[in-house]
């Protein structure tokens, strides 16, 4: 290989990869700190920030624009929000979009109200925005919203054109750059019951994943077999479509499958071993009397950090799907 051909591989890779991002908010984290880290522990400051980028855990509490900035990123922020809560999933608890949102900006306090709620209106519609969501239902719409969010903003100008009638000639496809600064007209499916012509809505968004390589896009082969499945669609079920697609699933690596959601060995363990300490740590500091005290009725009371209340779905048995959601799908 030619040292031109090699130099530009290594360029390519460094934008791949984002290196010089990290590189720099690297240097950014060591000047804020630089009054705690010693001199001689600069070399050890830059192994734990790096390695905290491997594991995932360098977004928590960061901003909003650092957090979307790679797509690594926003793959940690979504795996990382998965884990912190699954809880809410185990105990079958349904909440508010703002309780969502709630959670979101415990992980990142400047996390936009905007995002949640175009994630909520793929699991409601706007017509029922106030109503409760699985943690299932709302995770994976919140993953498409917040992973693809320049693109499905592209892809929502390009169906408002085709909606008004302009023809494949002239849809302008947006940049990802102009869909930022664009506002996305919520989805409702009150301008077109039947939507536009899939094949015709697939040629735009090939051509716009062709233009915006670098950015995080769908698989087009993806996008094409979700479009293949019927000769029109409105934006609200291309929205629904990915969110329930496996491949799309894995293709971001974020989450497992739906049945595996509510799962994690690792995780289960650690808390395990921390549950057995704390309760070795009890024993040992309140070591049982001779004489025992006289047993009697233990009153609960609810924890007064709780933020929101605790809500029970109706029916353990189900597919982890809101009566909403449901409703929304017929």
């Amino acid at each position: 290989m030619s040292p031109e051909r090699l130099l530009q591989s290594g360029r390519e890779y460094l934008a791949q990869r984002h290196v010089l991002t990290y590189m720099e908010d690297a240097l950014a984290q060591l000047l804020e700190h630089k009054d705690v880290v010693e001199p001689g522990n600069i070399g050890k400051f830059f192994s734990e920030y790096f390695t905290s980028v491997s594991q995932g855990t360098h977004i928590l509490f960061r901003e909003f624009a650092f957090v979307q900035r790679t797509p690594h990123n926003r793959v940690s922020f979504l795996r990382l929000f998965w884990r912190c809560f699954r809880t809410v999933g185990k105990n079958g608890d349904l909440l508010t979009m703002k309780e969502y949102q709630s959670l979101l900006q415990m992980l990142c306090p400047d996390f936009p109200m905007d995002l949640t709620q175009k994630a909520a209106r793929i699991v409601l519609m706007d017509d029922a925005m106030d109503c409760l969501m699985s943690f299932s239902d709302f995770l994976y719409a919140f993953q498409i919203q917040f992973y693809y969010s320049e693109f499905l903003d592209s892809a929502a100008a390009i169906y408002q054109d085709l909606l008004t009638g302009k023809t494949l000639n002239t849809v302008i496809v947006p940049t990802s750059r102009s869909a930022t600064s664009r506002q996305r007209q919520p989805y409702t499916e009150s301008a077109s019951l039947d939507g536009v012509e899939a094949a015709q809505f697939y040629q735009c968004l090939e051509n716009l994943c062709e233009r915006d390589r670098h950015s995080t896009c769908p698989s087009v082969q993806l996008i094409g077999e979700i479009l293949s499945t019927a000769p029109r669609l409105t934006f609200y079920g291309f929205l629904m479509a990915l969110s329930k697609n496996i491949g799309i699933n894995q293709n971001i690596g974020a989450l497992p499958e739906k049945a595996d959601l509510l799962v994690d060995e690792v995780l289960d363990k650690e808390l395990d071993k921390i549950v057995a300490q704390l309760s070795a740590s009890s024993i040992t500091a309140h070591p049982p009397t001779a004489c025992p005290l006289p047993s009697r009725d233990i009153t609960r009371v609810a924890s007064p950090r709780k933020t929101f209340a605790t809500r029970r779905r109706p029916d353990l048995d189900s597919d982890a799907s809101t009566e909403e959601t449901d409703d929304s799908e017929n």
